[in-house]
């Protein structure tokens, strides 16, 4: 190659690279006045000397490379984007990401607020409604506005009766759905955990109780939460086990419960004695039923929440981001 040949193809390179240097620094340019300065577009061109549709072009790929990043910031914000890979993924019917706070309690707002939300647009609006119980549904029941809805049926899906006499609980959050959808609430009078199977089987075969279990496994619509297993878990909280029962059954290899029911990282129940001793529908009625709503919130919750996402057992994902993210980087 000649001498020549050589000068021109170097500066061929170096011009290519002033070209994109040059391109870099008006799509930073079109992007600041843009996003910065509130220009219109028609306006970028006419101070930058370009065409409007040059304008456009920059400031697409000013968003496809990242030099810009929108970020809806309100508590009541999706993400759409995770939402669409979350519901292509598992084959969920629906899902809802809110973005998390470092706050825990805010996080858990946002989330309970985003199934509120989530309550009240559906359509047709459900006659009867199957709830479980705990924190995270408790926050569900204060975020929902008096009118969510117009004549619900709430049902409890699982026993709730505090062992320890702590205030609020399964009925409270219960009535409270009911009382602001003008509706009717149908409470489970019973334990979540008996000490003994004999005295569970005579508790489901009272005519009242086991009224309420099949019209809790006849709803039109499940609302439910899951428990980790350690030594933040519910049931230890409100007296039915204590922190060596359920580091038992993390050994064995509980990841945490739903309904009451500890399994498995694959959905099984972990420990079959305890399980015929728990009160409440079983965890079979929520995978065939068509409206699942699984609601939860934090980095605790992860591994039950990967359980119940990829066993069956919830349609519709209420959570937060980096729950959703979570789930999706480990499949």
């Amino acid at each position: 190659m000649s001498t020549r040949m050589r000068m021109r193809r170097t500066l061929g390179t170096l011009e290519t690279k002033e070209d994109a240097v040059d391109d870099d620094l008006l799509t930073v340019r079109v992007a600041e006045l843009y996003y910065d300065e509130s220009k219109t577009q028609d306006e970028i061109g006419a101070l930058l000397k370009i065409s409007r549709w040059k304008v456009g072009r920059l400031l697409t790929q000013a968003r496809e490379r990242g030099i810009v990043r929108i970020e809806i910031v309100h508590p009541r914000a999706r993400r759409l984007g995770v939402e669409r890979l979350l519901t292509e993924r598992f084959d969920l019917t629906d899902a809802v990401v809110v973005p998390a706070s470092d706050d825990e309690a805010t996080t858990l707002e946002r989330v309970a607020q985003g199934a509120a939300d989530h309550l009240a647009a559906l359509r047709p609006v459900p006659r009867v409604l199957g709830v479980s119980w705990g924190r995270t549904l408790t926050a569900v029941a204060e975020s929902l506005v008096d009118g969510w809805a117009h004549g619900v049926t709430v049902v409890q899906l699982n026993g709730g009766v505090s062992l320890n006499r702590r205030s609020g609980g399964a009925a409270q959050l219960a009535a409270t759905i009911a009382q602001r959808a003008a509706g009717q609430v149908a409470l489970l009078p019973s334990p979540a955990i008996l000490e003994r199977i004999e005295t569970k089987q005579a508790i489901e075969s009272d005519r009242t109780v086991a009224g309420v279990l099949e019209q809790a496994a006849k709803a039109n619509a499940f609302l439910f939460s899951a428990g980790p297993c350690d030594r933040t878990s519910a049931h230890v909280e409100n007296g039915y086990l204590d922190v060596e029962d359920v580091a038992e059954l993390a050994r064995r290899g509980a990841v945490g419960d739903v309904l009451g029911r500890y399994v498995d990282a694959d959905g099984n129940v972990v420990d079959p004695e305890l399980d015929a001793r728990t009160v409440g529908v079983s965890l079979d009625r929520l995978r065939t039923a068509e409206h699942t709503v699984f609601v939860t919130a934090g980095a605790a919750k992860h591994d039950i929440a990967r359980t119940v996402v990829t066993s069956g057992l919830c349609r519709v994902l209420v959570t937060d981001e980096p729950t959703a993210r979570a789930l999706l980087e480990e499949q």
